[in-house]
C-alpha cells in the first residue's frame, strides 16, 4: 500500500474517533440537563414512623415522615365530650376492621377540631393507627396516596385540615372520588378525617338562591346548591363544634393552668383570663390554651 494511502486511512480513523468522542460528550451533557428536569424516582416511605406529610419534591409527591408528631392526648381536650366520644367510637370501629365512616368536623375556629384528630394518633398509634396530613393544594394526589397505603397492614387516617374550596379547584373532584370511590373500590384501611369552618366546604352565593324552586309548597334547591351540599354529605359522620360561652372558656383555661402546675383559683386569674379573651376577640379552647401558656410563663418567670 502506498504511504500516502496509509496516512489517509489513519487520518480518517482519527477524524471518526474525534466525532465519536464529541457525540458522547454532547450526549452526556444532554442527559445531565434531562436529569435536572425529570422528577426523581419515588422514595420508599419510612414506614417506621407514625405520621407523614404529603410533600412535593421536584415535581413528584412523596410521603415525608414527621419525626415529632403533636403529643396532645384525648384527656387534654375538654368541653367537647360528645364530639370526642363519637370520633373515638368511629376510630375504634375502623381499627377493629369494622364498618366506619369518613369524618367531617365543622364549626367555630379554635374549638378543638384539629386537636381531636391529632389526639387520636397519640392514643391509638399502638393499635396500628397512622396519620397522613395532606394540604388542600395536594388533594389532587389523593388517589395516588390511597394506592400507596392500600397494601399496608396499618390503618391510615388521611387528615385534611381547614378544608374549603373555591369554585373550580381540582382537589374537589379528587376528594369526591376517594370518599365515594370510582371504578376502583375504596380502601378498607384508609379513612378521610377533615376539618373546616365552612359547613358546605364550598362558597355559597346569593345568586344561587334564584335557582330554588317551589313545587306544591315544597322547596327544592337548585342544581348548584345541591352539588355544593353533596360533598359534605359524602362524609358519613358529620360533627359540629360551637363557640364557648364564658363559663366554658374559664373552665378550659383553669384545666390548662393546672396542666402547667399553676393554682387556677382566685379572682385575679379569672380577670386575667377574661381580659386575654377580650384582646383576642374570641372565647375558645385555643384561646384558653394560649392564655394558660402566657400566664404560666409569666408566673414562672417571676419566681
Amino acid at each position: 500500500m502506498p504511504i500516502t494511502a496509509h496516512k489517509s486511512i489513519i487520518y480518517k480513523v482519527d477524524l471518526n474517533m474525534a466525532d465519536f468522542e464529541n457525540l458522547i460528550s454532547r450526549a452526556e451533557a444532554l442527559l445531565a440537563r434531562l436529569e435536572g428536569v425529570l422528577p426523581p424516582a419515588p422514595l420508599v416511605p419510612d414506614w417506621s414512623a407514625i405520621a407523614w406529610r404529603w410533600q412535593q419534591f421536584n415535581g413528584r409527591g412523596q410521603l415525608q415522615a414527621v419525626p415529632h408528631p403533636h403529643a396532645i392526648t384525648l384527656n387534654d381536650l375538654h368541653n367537647i365530650a360528645d364530639q370526642k366520644a363519637e370520633v373515638v367510637r368511629n376510630t375504634r370501629q375502623f381499627l377493629q376492621n369494622l364498618p366506619a365512616n369518613n369524618v367531617l368536623l365543622t364549626g367555630a375556629r379554635g374549638t378543638g377540631k384539629s386537636s381531636l384528630v391529632k389526639a387520636l394518633l397519640s392514643d391509638f398509634h399502638h393499635l396500628g393507627l397512622r396519620l397522613v396530613e395532606v394540604d388542600k393544594q395536594d388533594l389532587v394526589a389523593l388517589p395516588e396516596i390511597v394506592s400507596i397505603l392500600r397494601s399496608r397492614p396499618e390503618h391510615f387516617i388521611v387528615f385534611c385540615d381547614d378544608l374549603s374550596f373555591e369554585a373550580g379547584e381540582p382537589g374537589y373532584k379528587a376528594l369526591k372520588v376517594v370518599l365515594d370511590g370510582s371504578v376502583a373500590a375504596t380502601s378498607d384501611n384508609v379513612l378521610v378525617y377533615a376539618t373546616s369552618n365552612r359547613r358546605h366546604l364550598l362558597p355559597e352565593y346569593m345568586a344561587e338562591n334564584l335557582e330554588t324552586k317551589h313545587l306544591d309548597g315544597e322547596i327544592r334547591p337548585g342544581d348548584t346548591t345541591e352539588e355544593k351540599i353533596s360533598l359534605s354529605e359524602r362524609f358519613g359522620l358529620w360533627l359540629s363544634f360551637y363557640a364557648f360561652d364564658q363559663d366554658e372558656y374559664l373552665k378550659v383555661a383553669q384545666q390548662w393552668l393546672q396542666h402547667y402546675a399553676i393554682d387556677a383559683t382566685g379572682d385575679e386569674i379569672r380577670r386575667a383570663a377574661l381580659q386575654f379573651a377580650l384582646t383576642r376577640g374570641s372565647r375558645s379552647g385555643r384561646v384558653a390554651y394560649q392564655f394558660a401558656r402566657d400566664y404560666a410563663g409569666q408566673q414562672k418567670l417571676k419566681n
